[in-house]
């Protein structure tokens, strides 16, 4: 009964931390987003610079982060069935979603870059790197959990409100994308 009590207060305390977190990164990208639209509002010519976006590519990685987020929620769901082989089934889809948007962010940002479209190229493009290299690294980050979370659940390790709480964090940087795909690629 000790057992069961300690973990669940172990469960409460990750998940406080989490939003706590959540709720700091929050104010980063708020931040950040709002000052991207008060710039943009303020001066002319970011139409012309985010016309060379691509909003294709962007689309595909939309629906590879979305799709990343269902099988984060069906890896949880399965620990909740108690089938440790889908939970490593479902973790390392999410993780290989995760691997295939960065390779598409990658991509673009080659692509920008051989253009000459560099972060000092202008105000667009500065708040472009600075809002989706953010949004990258915190991708990296859950990656790197979700990973370790793999390798746990392949050790026979009880994963449960750890895969949870990673969860919390991963469905967290997908909705940060969901605002900064219209905000950049979409308002030309």
């Amino acid at each position: 009964m000790a057992a069961v009590s300690e973990q669940s207060s172990l469960a409460l305390r990750g998940k406080i931390a989490i939003w706590w977190l959540i709720a700091s990164e929050v104010m980063i990208f708020g931040g950040a987003v709002g000052s991207y639209i008060l710039a943009r509002a303020a001066g002319p010519g970011w139409s012309a610079e985010a016309a060379h976006l691509s909003t294709s590519l962007a689309t595909i990685n939309t629906f590879v982060l979305l799709t990343s987020s269902m099988t984060m929620a069906m890896a949880f769901a399965s620990y909740q069935k108690g089938d440790q082989r889908e939970v490593r089934r479902f973790l390392l889809l999410t993780i290989l979603l995760g691997l295939a948007f960065l390779g598409i962010k990658a991509y673009e940002y080659t692509s920008h870059i051989m253009e000459g479209d560099v972060p000092w190229s202008g105000s667009f493009w500065s708040f472009y790197y600075a809002l989706t290299g953010l949004h990258a690294l915190h991708v990296i980050a859950g990656a790197i959990v979700n990973f370790i979370l793999f390798l746990a659940a392949g050790r026979g390790l009880s994963t449960g409100y750890r895969i949870e709480i990673a969860g919390l964090y991963w469905h967290f940087v997908d909705i940060v994308w969901i605002f900064l795909f219209p905000l950049l690629y979409l308002s030309y």
